[in-house]
């Protein structure tokens, strides 16, 4: 994807969106908060086919629902997001695994892991974002962690796969 970013003094930002399908999308930030979208085209480059404009709360939604933060596909369930040396991973807390029925705090995901649980996602869709110390893993979960990547192997292999062999 080809992005080109524009100054619109007085209005705020535009920002021109090009598709490895050649499609165009133009995304209209306003000082306001407000953002416009506007698809285009691609036969006629100058024709805009369909337009929509955002609150700034609406456009928040927007991103996380395009950012795969309110479904993640399931093709993507261990798909990693690279960082840098920091890592996010989505873990399937399994019916049998070591976690289910303990807290983050208990587990020690920071001081015994050092990851982070930056979300949890239930088995009926609720969500909890940046939960706290007291927040407990249940069977069905999907937790989103963050850390380097040899952290997040281990705690996966400890935690969220099934019973330990013995």
């Amino acid at each position: 994807m080809n992005i080109k970013e524009t100054d619109l003094p007085g209005i705020g930002k535009k920002f021109v969106l090009t598709t490895d399908q050649d499609e165009r999308v133009v995304v209209v930030i306003h000082d306001d908060g407000r953002r416009d979208v506007y698809h285009y085209d691609s036969t006629e480059p100058d024709e805009c086919i369909s337009s929509v404009s955002l609150t700034d709360s609406e456009a928040r939604q927007f991103a996380s629902i395009i950012g795969g933060m309110a479904y993640k596909p399931k093709a993507m369930e261990n798909v990693e997001v690279a960082l840098n040396d920091l890592i996010i991973e989505w873990f399937k807390v399994v019916a049998d695994a070591p976690i289910v029925g303990k807290t983050i705090g208990g587990v020690g995901m920071r001081q015994n892991y050092k990851i982070n649980v930056i979300g949890i996602i239930r088995k009926d869709q609720t969500k909890q974002l940046n939960p706290g110390v007291d927040s407990e893993f249940r069977a069905g979960d999907t937790i989103v962690v963050s850390g380097e990547r040899v952290d997040l192997k281990r705690a996966y292999k400890e935690l969220f796969t099934r019973g330990k062999e013995e």
